[in-house]
């Protein structure tokens, strides 16, 4: 079985647009996966086409650990965009493999090693903007089934917070857990924003609320500074999502710099790596969380690989805080029931994109132009009250 055609499907989400993929094989077998990267999905494209297409045409899929690893060793400059082209065609040789052993793909990667895979809700405080607010999403969420769910409660900050900031964002996590009670879980957001010392007196200020971790406090590649601040602090650390190598992951392990580790397997390599990575993590003790904020297809990735995989704790899930049609992308898949995923069924990836669905969305450009941008979310905040 050789490849013999890679095709690509943008894809507007709402607030995100999302990049398909597809490989298909001279004996007629489709594989599916998907390329998406916040603001950067047509430069995604075009390394598809112009570079990972020639690497993949007339290769047999089983031979993941030789195309995948070379096409790694050989992107040269790295970062996330190469290695996301890379994970996108990755993710869909797993979809080949499985379609024609006719096995799904938890099953290639390990075979079923839990009873529940948990999901916690992220998403879901959206367009909140008073602590009553974000206390009534919070609400329906639980009301939802979902056991855990995590939110970032400091607007635009970049680096230093004013005392008013600080105790605004001190508010609205003791509301969301007031709302949420004692028994579910609360994962407070950074997104990286925060410098040394202001994330360590802010989550001192937040410890007091019990988070089931404290995400991603300082910027992505500052390992030492994320150790400086979890040794100074109680609650546990995660973070992760912004890695992109093997040797990125061995690194953050080996320093033991966070308790929960996030790695976004449409961003690091795909499932194989994914498998190496939560290998490293289990000889340290430190548990996995993927990171997933983008579409069905790489959701239904990270649930295969969750199902497979021991060390993964919970899996984080947007999907049901996404746009309507989000799923008829893929002719509607559902992974989800009362807060937990299902184990998937079918081969493969067991989903099929609907080329009908994805035509229908166009790309959008600058659909969530930035987490920073104190304009843009004032008035996205004020449009979904008009809605």
């Amino acid at each position: 079985m050789k490849i013999k055609k890679l095709e690509t499907f943008l894809a507007n989400s709402g607030l995100r647009n999302y990049l398909f993929l597809r490989l298909t094989t001279d004996s007629g077998l489709t594989g599916i996966g998907e390329a998406s990267l916040e603001w950067q999905e047509r430069a995604v494209q075009v390394l598809l086409h112009d570079w990972a297409e020639s690497r993949i045409i007339n290769e047999d899929p089983f031979d993941v650990e030789r195309v995948i690893g070379n096409m790694i060793r050989d992107q040269y400059q790295g970062g996330a965009t190469v290695m996301t082209a890379i994970s996108g065609v990755e993710i869909a040789c797993w979809d080949l493999i499985g379609k024609a052993t006719g096995e799904p793909v938890w099953r290639l990667l390990g075979g079923k090693a839990r009873e529940s895979l948990p999901a916690y809700a992220n998403g879901w405080y959206g367009a909140a903007a008073t602590t009553d607010e974000y206390a009534e999403k919070a609400r329906q969420v639980v009301e939802a089934g979902y056991r855990g769910l995590k939110f970032d409660p400091f607007g635009t900050t970049w680096k230093e917070m004013s005392r008013e900031e600080m105790d605004r964002a001190e508010a609205i996590v003791a509301k969301v857990r007031h709302a949420v009670g004692e028994k579910t879980d609360i994962l407070i957001e950074v997104h990286g924003r925060l410098s040394v010392s202001c994330a360590v007196e802010m989550g001192r200020r937040l410890e007091k609320y019990r988070p089931t971790f404290y995400e991603e406090p300082v910027t992505p590649n500052s390992l030492e500074s994320l150790l400086e601040v979890k040794r100074q602090l109680k609650m546990p650390i995660a973070a992760g999502e912004r890695l992109y190598t093997l040797e990125d992951f061995a690194r953050i392990i080996q320093l033991r710099a966070c308790d929960v580790l996030q790695p976004d397997l449409t961003h690091c390599g795909g499932l194989w790596v994914g498998k190496k990575i939560a290998a490293m993590a289990q000889a340290h003790d430190i548990r996995l969380s993927p990171h997933v904020s983008v579409g069905p297809v790489a959701l239904c990735a990270a649930v295969h690989f969750g199902w497979c995989t021991p060390q993964v704790w919970m899996q984080e899930d947007f999907s049901e805080f996404d746009v309507p049609w989000r799923n008829d992308f893929v002719n509607g898949w559902n992974p989800r029931h009362r807060g937990e995923f299902l184990l998937p069924k079918g081969k493969g990836l067991g989903m099929e994109l609907h080329e009908d669905a994805v035509r229908n969305h166009p790309y959008v450009q600058h659909s969530f132009p930035s987490l920073w941008d104190k304009k843009w979310l004032e008035e996205f905040t004020q449009k979904d009250k008009k809605q």
